[in-house]
């Protein structure tokens, strides 16, 4: 192992070990140390990170990607060996990291629960998508962590949800309210039912009692949007993890109208959503148009030339 392959192993490690999954890293950063080790490059050089970032995707999205990745490993790179050269911002376009998100109406989620409900077949199937969609609206929980629920993360008594090192590998509880339990509680004595003698420990079953599958229910997802019409003529098509930025915009919203101290709270909205750094949660402040006339009507001088908090 190279020089570089060991800093970049190290570099891999330490981030991880602050919670940060690294996905894309992990894949392609090995690529381009082994790029600069076949050029015998023992440092990174920007030249170098502009010709391994477009060798294979010239002026895409990936090549954004992979000089994002670069650019974090010599940012750490400058601290051990002066020699290394930062490629700086903007050499390639900058890959768009918000995707501005669909925000349901309380009728679009009545509307594809029943379109679940009525439409999907077998029962048993039509009960688990319904279900999950309705815990996703009222949670804001990721659907990767509804699908890795466990029947021992459900507590139906006390009515909280352990999501288990989920993102950034944290774990935290979700408090639930009353009626969503009550609901939780119908379909879990539905499933035991239909399925007595389940392989999985999964809470959320398929028709055939196995867990769900992430890019099937995304697929489900599609076709329920599809048929119920929702999304037509929309800048953006409604996704299944929009219903998480729906909650977040929802409950922005409401502590605006009931004239809360959304700064104040915004700290537990960020818990309860499970994000890494707050300033994810702050986006939603500018997710929706109504937050953002919400946000200056707060902020306007009062008569006696105060700003409201």
């Amino acid at each position: 192992m190279s020089a570089l392959s060991q800093a970049a192993s190290d570099y891999l490690r330490l981030r991880q070990a602050l919670g940060y999954k690294l996905v894309e890293a992990n894949r392609l950063l090995p690529g381009f140390v082994a790029y600069l080790d076949a050029a015998e490059t023992p440092t990174v050089t920007v030249e170098a990170a502009l010709a391994w970032s477009t060798q294979a995707n010239p002026g895409t999205t990936m090549a954004s990607l992979r000089m994002m990745i670069v650019r974090g490993f010599a940012r750490h790179m400058a601290g051990i060996d002066p020699a290394t050269e930062v490629p700086p911002l903007g050499l390639l376009p900058s890959r768009q990291r918000w995707r501005p998100p669909f925000v349901y109406a309380p009728a679009d989620i009545d509307a594809l629960m029943r379109q679940a409900r009525l439409c999907l077949h077998p029962p048993r199937l039509a009960a688990t998508i319904e279900t999950v969609i309705g815990l996703l609206a009222v949670t804001g929980m990721r659907i990767g962590e509804v699908i890795n629920l466990d029947r021992s993360d459900v507590d139906l008594t006390a009515g909280v949800v352990l999501v288990r090192e989920s993102k950034f590998t944290k774990s935290r509880n979700v408090p639930l309210h009353e009626s969503t339990t009550a609901v939780l509680r119908d379909y879990a004595d539905r499933r035991d039912r239909e399925h007595p003698q389940s392989v999985t420990v999964s809470f959320f079953l398929t028709a055939t009692g196995k867990r769900l599958n992430h890019t099937v229910v995304e697929r489900i997802f599609r076709i329920l949007c599809e048929n119920t019409g929702i999304g037509v003529g929309a800048r953006r098509s409604p996704r299944l993890h929009d219903l998480r930025h729906t909650f977040a915009v929802a409950t922005l919203v409401h502590w605006y109208r009931t004239g809360q101290d959304a700064t104040a709270r915004m700290p537990m909205l960020s818990t309860y959503l499970g994000h890494h750094d707050p300033r994810s949660t702050y986006w939603y402040l500018s997710a929706a148009p109504e937050l953002l006339a919400l946000a200056a009507d707060r902020l306007e001088p009062n008569a006696a030339g105060e700003v409201t908090p």
